[in-house]
């Protein structure tokens, strides 16, 4: 098979840019060895945000770019992303209040902020906040951002992909490319079968392997440095009440979220440790729960510690080098390198990003690439809606109380999740509600055999973990009886 473009990794950056190439007109083959958002990319704090603690480090030009993206990110999948309101309590032994309101009024107005409602001032003595925090916290300040479901978030760039004509292949390993006269030519490899294909240009997106995916070609080191960052997440029961999340200042000068997390749920990170790949698989450490438990508890009139932790995570943010000494520091811009292999066919690798950027990431890679194509069109994706997000008027509980007519009999619950997950695209899962649907069994937590099968066939699933910890976080929910007995389900049955 001949293609446009090669794209490595499917990921949230890999996808982007297949989404938006193919809309472009490009024949379009995405590889993923694992699945789709398997390793960074589902492993975030799950945060649509412009970075406000960037503001210290003079990262203005990035802040600004993601505040401007929150909103086109929230139109466009008003199902999976919607606005969250984030509490900042003072510390008068930490950032002075200036500072604070300063870095939220930049905040506020150099993005560009239509939608979501600006920052204030708040008591924290009174409820929701009383009894919550400790009571040395009497004021604080309140801002927005957006909350995502990163993982699916990954699923819905690779299916507009695919409706637009996109080949995504998840399992399936590159290994090797060479340079030829009109290109590339990739052998690439899905359940033992080897298959050579040929391609006029490639795009790195490989994430903590960039630079593997690169030796593949290349046998002299890359001048532009990837540095590896680890960040990892703990997650508790639920630790308060309300919709909105914290944000708190560390002694060290970094911050944590608390933010509500899978209902029942309080989702805290994150941490940023250097990593190296001879440390072995990528996994929390117990120093890690310990910081995490013990910057909450600064905060939290509850204490926590590590016997409260219910579930964790933990991922490796590909970072470019800025030769910053301190991880926390080292910018979370892109950098996209075109070299080329053969005369007229860019290899582009990325590194870097941020899952609120990747539109723009896929976006200004497809301009860096145009005098090596002719499009169909030009720049499409930022008024364009995700697969189920064409909600009216991006209404979701309008849209959630026209599910419920139609679907009467379902719990509430589970079509409010089904709802959130896919929105329009719930009728794929549920029928037109003409008839009562069939849902088939039940693995627990609300999960049934009806949606399992369509995410087998519509979203790539091919594992049992695959459906538990990123198509959902039904896994979350589920007793370690129900996780094993749906894995030996899928396994038998699907495997």
């Amino acid at each position: 098979m001949t293609y446009d473009l090669l794209i490595i990794g499917g990921g949230i950056n890999g996808t982007a840019i297949a989404r938006d190439a193919a809309g472009r007109g490009l024949k379009v083959l995405l590889c993923e060895r694992d699945d789709l958002a398997s390793h960074t990319s589902s492993a975030s704090t799950k945060l649509i945000h412009g970075g406000l603690r960037y503001l210290e480090y003079y990262e203005f030009n990035l802040v600004r770019h993601a505040l401007k993206e929150r909103e086109v990110m929230l139109r466009s999948a008003p199902h999976i992303i919607w606005p969250m309101r984030f509490v900042l309590p003072y510390d008068k032994g930490l950032r002075p209040a200036w500072m604070l309101r300063t870095g939220l009024f930049l905040y506020d107005h150099i993005g560009g902020r239509e939608m979501l409602p600006g920052s204030k001032s708040l008591k924290l003595n009174k409820a929701p906040h009383q009894g919550v925090l400790e009571s040395r916290f009497k004021t604080g300040f309140e801002y927005s951002d957006c909350w995502v479901e990163d993982a699916r978030l990954v699923v819905l760039y690779a299916l507009d992909a695919e409706n637009r004509g996109a080949d995504i292949r998840t399992r399936t390993e590159v290994l090797s490319v060479e340079a030829t006269e009109t290109g590339y030519s990739a052998k690439i490899k899905h359940r033992g079968k080897i298959e050579t294909i040929t391609t006029k240009g490639i795009v790195n997106s490989a994430g903590p392997w960039v630079d593997e995916v690169l030796g593949k070609i290349k046998t002299t080191k890359n001048e532009q440095s990837l540095r590896l960052v680890k960040g990892s997440h703990i997650v508790t029961k639920k630790l308060f009440d309300g919709d909105h999340a914290y944000l708190f200042q560390n002694a060290d000068n970094r911050v944590i979220f608390a933010i509500p997390y899978e209902r029942d749920y309080t989702l805290i990170g994150t941490t940023d440790q250097p990593y190296d790949f001879s440390e072995g698989p990528v996994k929390i450490s117990e120093e890690e729960i310990s910081y995490l438990c013990s910057a909450a508890s600064e905060y939290f009139e509850n204490d926590i510690s590590p016997k409260d932790v219910v579930w964790d995570y933990a991922g490796v943010r590909p970072l470019y080098d800025d030769k910053s000494e301190d991880a926390s520091a080292v910018t979370r811009d892109y950098v996209l390198d075109i070299e080329e292999f053969a005369n007229g066919a860019p290899f582009l690798s990325i590194y870097g990003g941020k899952i609120t950027t990747s539109r723009k990431l896929g976006e200004h890679a497809m301009q860096k690439l145009s005098k090596y194509y002719e499009y169909k069109t030009g720049d499409w994706t930022q008024r364009a809606l995700l697969p189920g997000g064409d909600l009216i008027d991006a209404d979701f509980e309008r849209f959630y109380n026209d599910m419920y007519k139609r679907y009467r009999a379902l719990n509430e619950a589970l079509l409010r999740r089904l709802c959130h997950a896919y929105g329009t695209r719930i009728t794929l899962i549920l029928g037109d509600g003409t008839t009562q649907p069939e849902l088939g069994q039940h693995f627990g937590a609300g999960l049934y055999e009806l949606e399992v099968n369509y995410l087998i066939n519509h979203e790539w699933a091919t594992s049992a973990d695959d459906i538990m910890w990123r198509r959902s976080k039904l896994g979350l929910h589920m007793s370690d009886v129900e996780k094993d007995a749906f894995t030996e389900w899928f396994n038998t049955t699907i495997g």
